[in-house]
């Protein structure tokens, strides 16, 4: 899930990615500005279909159909994902 937040005192950056996106589709990045270290997350378009399309054709893998399914052409809410890691990390939800 992307973010930009400070850790003891440290700017922590996760920009997301390709796969399993986060509430929109698309190829999620950073941009990091040099000298003022301002950070934009941003989000570039991404043919998750046609993605997913080329990984099943190509892959050998028994079970791509239900993978490409879940980590490319699915998306997830930040609420789930934030009660999937709380769970994960024993927080009650």
């Amino acid at each position: 899930m992307p973010f930009v937040r400070l850790v003891e005192r440290r700017l922590v950056v996760n920009p997301g990615s390709v796969g399993m996106p986060y509430g929109t589709a698309g190829a999620h990045w950073a941009l990091l500005e040099a000298g003022s270290g301002a950070v934009t997350l941003r989000r570039t378009p991404f043919d998750a279909h046609a993605a997913a399309g080329r990984i099943v054709e190509e892959s050998g893998f028994a079970e791509v159909e239900e993978w490409v399914s879940e980590y490319v052409t699915g998306t997830h809410s930040d609420v789930e994902a934030l009660r999937a890691f709380g769970e994960a990390e024993g927080r009650a939800r």
